[in-house]
């Protein structure tokens, strides 16, 4: 048993000397900077080297709300009214209707959908519906506005959205110089 062992070893031994990584490379200290800082960002850059666990604890797999720039600038945008649904997973903000003190017979209620994470344009369907009661509760109209409320509402929402991603890039850059970002990378 002991003989199998050392056969073994001996045959991994042989076929290690034969790979390219293991071999003794002569170098010219020239051709590297002598700051470690540097060093390391050149060797990132030409792809050499790797690591044994990724200590960056920023860049995760997971997509929380909180991570989402799009949807932290909806909800802070209609903080003043009160949600009757916020659903991530569904891509939705639903508000109750809320009446200002100046028109109590005028109501508001806001829908906010997410097509995309994606800060762009067409990344939110917004829908803004007014309902016009007479005199009684009972006798109420309802209807979608076209205004530009909405188109307000909608711009508002992805500048807040854009400062939140610009935030988190520079947040990012201060933390890890080394991580190369793209623009659109979220996840950096």
């Amino acid at each position: 048993m002991k003989l199998i062992k050392i056969l073994a070893i001996l045959s991994l031994f042989s076929l290690l000397n034969a790979c390219e990584a293991l071999k003794y490379k002569k170098v010219n200290a020239k051709e590297f900077p002598p700051d470690p800082k540097l060093r390391v960002q050149k060797n990132m850059e030409e792809g050499r080297g790797f690591r044994l666990m990724n200590l960056n604890k920023n860049n995760n797999t997971y997509d929380f709300a909180s991570s989402n720039p799009l949807w932290r600038a909806t909800l802070d945008t209609l903080e003043f009214m009160p949600l009757v649904s916020a659903n991530y997973s569904g891509g939705i903000v639903v508000t109750d209707w809320y009446t200002e003190n100046n028109s109590p017979n005028e109501s508001v209620k806001i829908t906010v959908r997410f097509l995309t994470n994606e800060i762009r344009s067409d990344a939110i369907d917004v829908k803004i519906f007014i309902k016009e009661c007479e005199s009684s509760i009972l006798n109420c109209k309802i209807n979608e506005s076209e205004n530009k409320l909405v188109s307000e509402l909608t711009s508002s929402i992805l500048k807040k959205a854009a400062s939140y991603e610009r935030e988190k890039i520079e947040k990012n850059k201060k933390e890890n110089p080394y991580v190369m970002s793209t623009p659109g990378d979220s996840k950096n």
